[in-house]
């Protein structure tokens, strides 16, 4: 995966997509970075809930469902802005992923739940 486009919208959330696939991947996250491009993001698979422990900058997160047959995945939660140390969520339900991204990306996307994107 290297992007992620809303169809919906027809916008681009990520351009340059980091996956995080193992367990360890997963735990320390965007933890100990200090900022995040503006067109990239972090993808936490079969992630329902993340936290905001030693991280330096705040992220916007979406949270989406198990892959349609199409392959699109249903945005299930929209979180701006989470601040580091602070920001928890505790459980998306039904969320089989979760795309940690750039402050503000949320809103410049217009990304609402709902929506489906698509991981290119």
């Amino acid at each position: 995966m290297t992007s992620v486009r809303n169809v919906e919208r027809g916008t681009i959330l990520v351009e340059q997509l980091e996956s995080a696939d193992s367990l360890w991947g997963k735990f320390c996250g965007l933890m100990g970075r200090p900022s995040l491009a503006d067109d990239a993001g972090l993808w936490l698979a079969g992630s329902n809930g993340i936290h905001m422990m030693f991280m330096r900058f705040a992220i916007d997160a979406v949270f989406v469902g198990k892959p349609e047959a199409d392959g699109a995945r249903e945005v299930l939660a929209v979180h701006r802005a989470l601040p580091p140390w602070r920001g928890i969520v505790w459980l998306v339900r039904g969320a089989n992923g979760t795309l940690e991204l750039p402050v503000g990306t949320i809103d410049r996307t217009n990304t609402a739940v709902g929506d489906f994107l698509r991981f290119v």
